[in-house]
């Protein structure tokens, strides 16, 4: 059986946008979309305040009403998309993790509803993108048309592998090319415990990134042959490439590396694509 995508609503006109793209992304894999709706749990650590009663029918009926909804927008132009909605107790984004453990991909949009508006991702969304075990698309914002490109992040590390096979398959699925964007500020390091030079020539590193570039690459040339790939190097700072990039593109794949404990729970550079990026992202986890 096909794996589902899942994609987390509540009504707001970001999870809309998100239910919307979902479905597109759901019929483009052949595979049936799961539309969730979380209503939390009472906080059994909140003393001497008297539980509520239980969900009433009338909020059920209400929520039963906005999933409804969700799932036109998905549909819409995909009448045979196989959606299936749930309202399920729970956190939002502890259930949508939870779901994600049988899901090909979650997609949720940049902010919910009771957002502070002036935040640029919502903590539902920051927080589905930092614990999901599949890739999280965060649906920021959308443009008419496609531009038949999708941009790839690149470190030229090791581990890239699961990376770099998502992208190309994304590729593959929209007959798209992809553009494998390697930005550095410093000389990579290419195995656990290299050090940086302290001193070092700009454009001798350019040329030694530019072979690291196109080694990483050159198995996944061979594998997918007929995607057209278009590798660019670059000295700059990864995010600020990969936020330019997105510009001229209809999807970023990066990929969420932040193997230590890291600020507000995810790395600095998906940090800044998920929360700048002009086009939606999917973040693909360690």
């Amino acid at each position: 059986m096909t794996m589902p995508v899942v994609v987390g609503v509540d009504g707001s006109a970001p999870s809309l946008q998100a239910a919307s793209w979902a479905g597109q992304e759901a019929a483009l894999r052949s595979a049936p979309l799961r539309m969730l709706y979380a209503v939390p749990g009472w906080g059994h650590d909140v003393p001497l305040v008297p539980e509520p009663r239980s969900w009433g029918t009338g909020a059920e009926a209400a929520a039963r009403e906005m999933l409804d909804h969700a799932a036109v927008h998905a549909r819409a132009g995909r009448p045979r998309l196989s959606i299936t909605t749930d309202i399920i107790a729970g956190r939002p984004a502890d259930t949508l993790v939870g779901a994600a453990e049988e899901a090909q991909l979650v997609v949720v949009g940049n902010r919910g509803r009771g957002g502070f508006t002036e935040l640029l991702l919502g903590s539902v969304s920051h927080d589905v993108v930092a614990r999901a075990p599949c890739p999280v698309a965060v649906i920021r914002q959308t443009h008419a048309g496609e531009r038949g490109q999708i941009v790839v992040g690149v470190t030229g590390k090791p581990g890239q592998d699961s990376l770099l096979d998502f992208a190309f398959r994304e590729a593959t699925l929209r007959h798209a090319t992809l553009q494998a964007v390697h930005a550095w500020v410093h000389p990579a390091t290419r195995f656990p415990g290299d050090m940086q030079p302290l001193v070092y020539d700009t454009g001798q590193v350019g040329q030694e990134e530019a072979i690291l570039l196109a080694e990483v690459i050159a198995g996944w040339r061979e594998k997918y042959p007929d995607v057209a790939l278009i590798p660019q190097n670059m000295h700059g700072h990864p995010a600020l490439a990969l936020i330019d990039a997105s510009a001229e593109a209809d999807l970023v794949i990066i990929r969420e590396h932040s193997g230590a404990p890291a600020p507000l729970g995810m790395g600095s550079v998906t940090h800044a694509v998920v929360h700048h990026a002009r086009v939606p992202v999917i973040v693909v986890g360690l």
